[in-house]
């Protein structure tokens, strides 16, 4: 199956992290934009790098640093004397899958630059309204905030992103691994596509037939009030956060072999899809304890 060959190839590259790798394509799958977030030098782009390789898709990478402009991203005309006139040229973003680095290293007002391409596959440059590739995803990594030189992202920027995803550090036999065998940037060179952007529009249309019962949206559901109701949150899931939810269980459903969406389904992308989206009332927790909250207290059956 083209999903579990997506997930053995990258598996190569990133040991012991079979879990990230599947919500990483699970996100894909669902059409979505993908932040992970974690300390530098635990594999966030090597993860990005590999997901380019294997899906096919042209691409392209920004290194945001804090002097990095919206027109670095975007495109600037430069004006043409052959042609007597301004010419644009395209920035990086007019690709189908975008490596943003160290997206919480520029400044808010570079940020914000793929605010209108995340959400509606285009961008507005000089008041002229320019059209993504189709498909268009972006990777972004970041760094933790408590790190110097970082801008944190704003809602707004967040709730762009379907999901977010840490990697956290390898277990003590990977690791091993990783000590004694090739270094995996160097692998990266050797990992080849196994999937057309025709074949991955075609998974992404079999996830849109995975059925969602009744009995499933109305777990989903509770989960959402719960969300907006109890005192624990600051303010609860949008209807846009809501169909995200839904999105990714049903791509995590086919990952698993089902065109059938159960509860377990819901719960497995539930921190990733919803944690970036939540806030405690009171400061001092996080997402995780929320999310615990969340699934100790919403029956999955009435």
């Amino acid at each position: 199956m083209t999903i579990d060959a997506l997930i053995q190839q990258v598996g190569h590259i990133l040991l012991g992290k079979e879990q990230q790798i599947r919500l990483a394509i699970c996100c894909l799958l669902a059409r979505g934009h993908l932040l992970i977030e974690d300390l530098p030098g635990v594999g966030k782009t090597t993860l990005a790098q590999a997901l380019m390789r294997v899906t096919g898709l042209d691409y392209q990478r920004i290194q945001f640093t804090s002097d990095l402009l919206p027109a670095d991203v975007l495109g600037v005309s430069i004006f043409d004397r052959k042609e007597g006139g301004f010419q644009f040229h395209e920035g990086p973003i007019f690709t189908q899958l975008l490596l943003v680095d160290e997206i919480n290293r520029a400044s808010p007002k570079t940020q914000s630059a793929l605010l209108e391409a995340m959400a509606e596959y285009q961008v507005t440059v000089e008041g002229k309204t320019r059209p993504l590739p189709n498909p268009f995803f972006v990777i972004a990594t970041q760094n933790p905030l408590f790190q110097s030189g970082t801008f944190p992202l704003p809602e707004s920027q967040l709730d762009r992103f379907l999901m977010r995803i840490s990697l956290g550090y390898p277990d003590p036999q990977s690791e091993r691994q990783l000590l004694t065998g090739t270094d995996p940037r160097q692998l990266l060179q050797s990992l080849k596509a196994v999937v057309t952007p025709q074949g991955l529009a075609e998974l992404q249309t079999q996830v849109d037939a995975v059925v969602a019962r009744d009995s499933v949206l109305d777990y989903l559901q509770r989960l959402i009030a719960f969300t907006r109701t109890d005192s624990h949150f600051a303010y609860g899931l949008s209807t846009r956060g809501a169909l995200a939810l839904l999105h990714c269980a049903k791509a995590w459903a086919l990952i698993h072999n089902r065109d059938y969406v159960v509860p377990e389904d819901v719960q497995a992308v539930l921190e990733p899809v919803a944690g970036h989206r939540l806030r405690e009332s009171q400061s001092g927790g996080d997402a995780r304890s929320l999310i615990d909250h969340l699934l100790e207290d919403v029956p999955v059956v009435v």
